[in-house]
């Protein structure tokens, strides 16, 4: 995995709709919600849900299908998260689990966890980096 596929024009993949986006990211933060590591996190984060969701579904929206429907600026509200390594790997297990169920095939669940794998480590990295720290990334290069 290591070609960027964030560098390439288009959509990820030909058969990802805004309608699987938008199944995928609720049918995630359900699991989430639930989660007894990263739960408690978002559920002290996250006030409002339904924005939230529409928030997160235009931002992959626009990393899948190259929309530009997502104008936010995700890194900020991470840094203030109690966030730690086990968290991540936690967010990503879950996150890949859902692709699997929503997205069916293989090749498709692939081009998510891809991005979700590079976006992770970029989350982490700049942790690390707020503490003074020097971290490489974990996940992106399986």
């Amino acid at each position: 995995m290591t070609d960027n596929p964030l560098t390439q024009p288009g959509a990820a993949h030909l058969a990802i709709t805004d309608a699987m986006i938008a199944a995928l990211v609720r049918r995630f933060y359900e699991r989430a919600r639930e989660d007894a590591l990263i739960g408690p996190i978002f559920m002290g984060a996250v006030h409002d849900w339904d924005e939230h969701i529409a928030n997160i579904t235009d931002f992959w929206s626009s990393v899948m299908l190259r929309t530009g429907r997502y104008q936010g600026r995700p890194m900020r509200p991470h840094l203030i998260l109690p966030l730690e390594p086990q968290h991540f790997d936690r967010w990503l297990a879950l996150f890949e689990e859902t692709t699997a169920e929503i997205c069916g095939a293989p090749d498709i669940a692939a081009a998510f966890t891809v991005r979700a794998r590079r976006i992770a480590d970029s989350f982490e990295m700049a942790r690390a980096s707020q503490r003074g720290e020097i971290a490489g990334p974990r996940h992106s290069l399986r």
